[in-house]
């Protein structure tokens, strides 16, 4: 690459999402100190609905699409997205070109009152606008209820403060990124409360043929996060998974290339909960993610999944 040439990097401008856009371009400047990169801030309408729940107003697509439009368009080279937020299937011209090292997947709970969930009382309000954290904490605690709270790490802070709800969650990852760790009254073990698929990771979609920015990014890409994400997402793409049915999804990668899979649905209410496990060679973790994907809808039975 020539030093004239710049990398136009596309985020949503939310603190947590520039953080993560700063740490892609901080990467690509250390392996390719030849190259100009710079941040775009994209506002997408996910951004701008802040007053009903993602599957009211048409899913997880929404933080991305005014983004991949822009890579697209030609206006941008790389898209930086949460992997959570991405849809299974991309935009026809666009694919995962890379992913950063994976941060704690795990969710955080945080209380009003410093309670842990099961301390908390019943009748106490939860506030989120993620199904499947909803679904599992009912599961967990059926004694309590969950309304619906949107917008990023700070303002659900802030509404907790101002006694809108009890407690909510947010994923740790976040709260590490943004150094906000110490307002977490309990970090959940992934056996009690499983992660959406992606949680913790970063990725970086581009051009599928765009060789220039797919060399670029391969300088950053972590391989093992890779092969985490790339079963979880068979596992969800499987289910045709959107914001409207509880899924979650963790792979980890240990010992001698080994991959442990456990993915999970459940009725929005808790009432109703499948999980299943794989483990083998990573190599196989797509075919793994796909073969559990479909023992889940199996579990579930045809009414199941809208």
């Amino acid at each position: 690459m020539s030093e004239s040439e710049t990398i136009r990097i596309g985020t949503r401008g939310s603190p947590l999402a520039l953080i993560q856009g700063e740490a892609v371009r901080d990467g690509l400047r250390q392996a390719h100190p030849e190259l100009t990169v710079e941040i775009v801030v994209i506002r997408t309408m996910g951004d701008r609905v802040q007053d009903r729940t993602l599957s009211e107003i048409g899913g997880k697509g929404l933080f991305t699409e005014e983004i991949e439009d822009g890579l697209l368009g030609g206006t941008l080279d790389i898209a930086v997205h949460s992997v959570k937020d991405m849809l299974t299937e991309l935009p026809d011209g666009l694919t995962l070109g890379a992913v950063l090292p994976r941060e704690d997947p795990r969710d955080a709970f945080i209380s009003a009152s410093g309670d842990t969930l099961h301390a908390l009382p019943a009748g106490s309000v939860i506030g989120s606008a993620s199904l499947r954290r909803q679904a599992q904490v009912l599961a967990l605690r059926p004694d309590l209820t969950v309304i619906p709270f949107r917008g990023n790490v700070d303002t659900r802070l802030e509404k907790l403060r101002k006694g809108e709800a009890d407690a909510t969650l947010l994923a740790l990852a976040g709260l590490n990124r943004l150094g906000k760790e110490e307002v977490a009254s309990e970090v959940f073990e992934t056996a009690d409360l499983l992660p959406a698929v992606g949680q913790g990771a970063v990725g970086l979609e581009i051009r599928t043929e765009d060789e220039r920015i797919s060399g670029a990014v391969a300088a950053i890409d972590h391989q093992a996060t890779g092969l985490e994400v790339a079963a979880e997402r068979a596992l969800l793409a499987e289910l045709d998974g959107s914001c409207k049915t509880p899924i979650a999804g963790l792979a980890r990668l240990g010992e001698e290339d080994r991959l442990h899979l456990r993915g999970l649905v459940a009725r929005p209410d808790g009432s109703e909960v499948h999980v299943t496990e794989r483990e083998g060679l990573a190599a196989d973790g797509v075919a793994m993610g796909r073969d559990a994907g479909r023992e889940l809808k199996a579990l579930a039975g045809p009414d199941f999944l809208p």
